[in-house]
């Protein structure tokens, strides 16, 4: 019996490795819900949509301005009949007073079109298109880093299950180990020592399998946060292999390229810099043209009305504006270098994540092997030592470290295999690899320009492209 339960405790790992149910719940699958469902993430694509809108405003400038204008005029005038016609010299004007009231109104429409305004508004539509496209990238950044934490929520599940099953199995060997100790005491080949530590030892197994069904039970709930869905019957996934660089040297080139918060860090470069071309113009001359239409109506009726129209231009020379002006343009110019600088920065973090996650992705590789050899070589120990106990030469207490030995290499196997696959798709985060594309997930991929050129050149409309 000892030697069946110490040759279960030598086959957990592969049996981890290949009970699978067909309804499983893939990475992939997992990856592809959360791209669809997470609330962040439809969250960051409509704060997109609104940024996209800025464009439309920017351009109405460009377009002429029309307003509809509404005026009426009540006037009341009181006077003395008689004194109008035989002012009294002594008393003045003592009979009752006369009064004419008269209405007026007029409506129109008045219509202003902005010719040249030292090229502002071309800067700033300029810029806005920057900051939308500086945005997508943000936003796919966005993407990439919650499709990571998926596969996070996913591999800490299968990680927490092994350990579970793991457990478990050590809490039905150290049962065993228990009921074999008390056998041995009856029959006067064991102490009470050894009965009292397989009674310790299996106390302590309980509190750690307790410890890790909750530990389950805190990833699921993190993983249906982030996925939108219960878990199905997760294991472990392998480390990612789909774009994933053959070397260091490779992964730091690929990221500095493609990585998307070094590309946002680069539009927002060219929205500053519009910006400040922008405020230089608002030193340059402005020429606007305006057109009027007005309609008088009196009291009288129609008879006397009368339509009135004028068009006038009007040039705008910027002389001296308090100097505000001028800290706007110097505001603006820092704020490019800021910008400048902020590119310098993701680069940097870029660069360091890269490494440190490569680094880390092949760390865990090579303790994966370490972590299968100690398990092989420790279950042949344990099974050696079960051995000599049987015949006297050990005790139960060198049983019961050898099986800790096995349990604490399989549960390192375990980690490090949830290490290398956080660490290989962290990569694929760094370098801008993580995405619905690159992985083929199974999904219907959100374009972002589909909103942009639908409401880029919209001249009017209350309802955004859904609806609302």
């Amino acid at each position: 019996m000892i030697r069946k339960t110490a040759l279960a405790a030598a086959l957990v790992p592969f049996l981890l490795a290949t009970t699978q149910s067909v309804s499983a719940e893939t990475l992939a699958g997992a990856m592809a819900k959360t791209y669809a469902n997470n609330p962040d993430l439809n969250a960051a694509r409509a704060a997109l949509r609104a940024i996209d809108e800025n464009v439309t405003i920017a351009k109405a400038a460009m377009r002429p301005q029309i307003n509809g204008v509404a005026e009426a005029n009540a006037t009341r005038r009181q006077f003395d009949k008689d004194c109008a016609v035989t002012p009294s010299p002594v008393f003045g004007c003592s009979q009752p007073l006369g009064r004419r009231d008269t209405f007026t109104s007029s409506y129109g429409i008045s219509i202003t079109q902005q010719i040249f305004d030292g090229f502002q508004t071309l800067n700033r539509v300029r810029s806005a298109e920057a900051n939308v496209l500086a945005n997508r990238e943000a936003l796919r950044a966005q993407e990439i880093s919650i499709l990571l934490a998926a596969v996070e929520a996913y591999t800490n599940i299968a990680r927490d299950q092994a350990i579970v099953v793991i457990r478990q199995k050590n809490l039905a060997f150290l049962r065993e180990q228990l009921n074999a100790s008390k056998a041995r005491l009856n029959v006067g080949e064991g102490t009470q020592t050894d009965v009292s530590l397989a009674e310790a030892q299996l106390a302590e197994a309980e509190a750690l399998l307790v410890s890790a069904r909750a530990a389950l039970k805190s990833s699921e709930a993190v993983y249906f946060q982030i996925v939108g869905d219960q878990p199905k019957n997760i294991k472990q996934p392998p480390p990612a292999t789909r774009g994933v660089p053959r070397n260091l040297d490779q992964a730091v080139a690929a990221g500095l390229r493609d990585n998307p918060q070094i590309l946002s860090a680069e539009r927002s470069v060219d929205a500053a810099g519009y910006n400040v071309k922008a405020a230089e113009g608002t030193m340059l001359p402005g020429v606007s043209l305006q057109g009027d239409v007005f309609k008088s109506v009196n009291d009288s009726g129609s008879t006397n009305d009368n339509v009135a129209g004028s068009i006038s231009a009007r040039v705008t020379i910027p002389l001296y504006q308090g100097g505000a002006e001028y800290g706007q343009i110097r505001q603006a110019k820092e704020r490019l270098g800021q910008q400048r600088i902020l590119v310098d920065s993701a680069r940097l973090e870029v660069q360091q994540t890269i490494i440190s996650v490569y680094t880390q992705f092949e760390a865990a590789l090579a303790a994966i092997k370490a972590n299968e050899a100690e398990i092989e070589a420790a279950n042949l120990a344990l099974a050696g030592v079960v051995e000599e106990r049987n015949v006297g030469q050990r005790t139960t207490l060198d049983v019961l470290i050898a099986q800790q030995t096995v349990l604490d290499a399989q549960e390192r196997l375990v980690i490090s295999q949830r290490i290398a696959v956080v660490a290989s798709y962290s990569l694929l985060a760094s370098i801008g690899r993580l995405t619905v594309r690159d992985q083929g997930l199974q999904v219907a991929e959100y374009r972002a320009g589909d909103h942009y050129e639908a409401v880029k050149d919209k001249w009017f409309g209350l309802r955004t492209v859904d609806g609302r």
